[in-house]
């Protein structure tokens, strides 16, 4: 998502088609591209995180997960590049310890500092002129930062910071070269426990949000001055023709859009050119407005026919994507948004609640941090595209204690939603490390959890019906 803006506006399912499909899954396992060894992988409380900002309510949030992102606009802290250094209070007398990072840190969050250009940035006609001569400013500012909120400090707020939210293609690249240079210099002098961020980047051509990772990513003099390549991805379709809204989304597991393919090409990179990096994700996520909501939409999201999400499909795709992620060599992944007005545009009804009012992906992601908290992803038991997908995870002390999630990577693009069937199979599945001791489906609504449809089918076999709603197999 491109710079924060502080006031930012940014089942009518039918029956499920039901094939009556048994499934046996024998055969090849198909493996990802980027895929890491699971000793590797992090434990799903050390994996799943939420962007969150001023109005962020931590006691709230972190019922879902324990890693927070905040976006830090640097016009909060000076009004121009080469003013004094206050931190932590801000020149819109903000106390960034009193009310931002001491609350989240008091409720048990490990916070990651989204450091923003916002006022400073290419928007401004001025702003190659505003950075002019201030590389010895950058450094002091850079250090000013980590110096007060990382980890070898007194008050231990923030473990990373991100130089640059979406500086983007258009921000001059020799420029932001020895902005990136300098702030990382600082905060290298000041703490050399906080991990630095790329801001994010592709390893494709950049556009106006995102940089080139193979731009000077990959130079000798600022390899060490990173920790992690920093991704957004969306799960955008490509346009056809100019008719077409450029902002329809789909599924998780799509093979004609570039969601997964995004990630699996800067992995790649990664491991040619920096393989001591690690990769997070620190921006993906999907609208769901109201259907109210929907008749206010106006502009070009009224003209260009803009569409969001039900709130089941949001939830579902929401949880499947952390399954995918996890399946790669990613160490995080931070879904946009935490919260949301209801408004019917792009990131505008992307949140976890809406107006503080946990939505079914709240209690969807929820659930998934209860249950694989203490897990990491292990392997892949079955991908067969697009009938199923089965992954097993491990837990971090208990090698015995397994649970196998389960679904049909299926679904539809948001301009077609309403004409969606939802898939639904019933697979065998074979080769269980153990029986079975619950199986869940995904929650969507607080105390309720909903119990597919399965039955033993042997030793160590099951019938299991799956849909595109995950449902979890516990085995401990």
């Amino acid at each position: 998502m491109q710079d924060f803006v502080v006031s930012f506006n940014r089942r009518r399912w039918g029956c499920a088609l039901s094939l009556s499909l048994v499934l046996a899954l024998s055969g090849p396992v198909l493996v990802c591209a980027g895929e890491a060894s699971a000793d590797r992988k992090p434990l799903f409380r050390d994996f799943m995180g939420i962007n969150g900002h001023y109005t962020f309510k931590p006691e709230l949030y972190g019922q879902v997960c324990r890693l927070a992102r905040n976006y830090h606009s640097m016009n909060w802290d000076v009004k121009q590049p080469g003013d004094p250094i206050t931190i932590p209070v801000c020149v819109n007398k903000v106390h960034w310890k009193n009310n931002v990072y001491g609350p989240w840190q008091k409720a048990g969050f490990e916070t990651d500092l989204c450091l923003q250009f916002s006022g400073f940035e290419a928007g401004r006609s001025d702003y190659r002129a505003l950075w002019t001569n201030q590389e010895s400013w950058c450094f002091a500012y850079g250090k000013a930062l980590a110096a007060y909120f990382g980890p070898s400090g007194a008050e231990k707020l923030v473990t990373s910071i991100e130089i640059g939210n979406e500086p983007g293609a258009r921000f001059d690249q020799v420029l932001y070269r020895s902005i990136f240079q300098q702030i990382a210099r600082g905060i290298r002098a000041a703490d050399r426990q906080i991990k630095i961020l790329t801001p994010a980047v592709q390893a494709r051509s950049g556009d106006d949000y995102i940089q080139d990772l193979r731009g000077f990513y990959g130079d000798a003099d600022i390899l060490p001055l990173y920790d992690v390549i920093n991704l957004h991805t969306y799960a955008s379709v490509p346009r056809t023709n100019s008719s077409e809204s450029p902002w329809n989304r789909s599924y998780p597991e799509d093979p004609a859009i570039d969601y997964l393919r995004v990630v699996d090409e800067a992995i790649a990179w990664r491991d040619k050119h920096a393989p001591n990096k690690e990769v997070w994700i620190t921006e993906f996520g999907y609208d769901a407005c109201t259907r109210e909501a929907m008749k206010n939409r106006k502009d070009w999201f009224l003209k260009l026919d803009w569409q969001g999400y039900d709130d089941l499909q949001q939830a579902q795709y929401l949880v499947r994507s952390f399954l995918a992620f996890a399946e790669r060599d990613v160490q995080r992944a931070y879904i946009y948004f935490y919260d949301d007005k209801d408004s019917p545009s792009v990131h505008g009804s992307s949140g976890l609640t809406r107006h503080f009012t946990p939505k079914m992906a709240f209690w969807a992601v929820k659930q998934l941090y209860e249950l694989l908290g203490d897990y990491r992803f292990n392997k892949v038991v079955r991908k067969v595209s697009p009938q199923v997908c089965v992954y097993e995870f491990k837990h971090g002390r208990r090698a015995n204690s397994r649970i196998w999630v389960a679904w049909t990577p299926t679904g539809c693009r948001t301009h077609q939603k309403d004409q969606h069937r939802p898939s639904a199979l019933t697979i065998t599945l074979d080769g269980l490390p153990s029986a079975p001791t619950d199986v869940v489906g995904m929650a969507t609504r607080e105390g309720e959890v909903p119990r597919p449809t399965w039955a033993k089918a042997g030793p160590s076999a099951m019938t299991l019906m799956v849909g595109e709603s995950p449902a979890y197999i516990l085995m401990r």
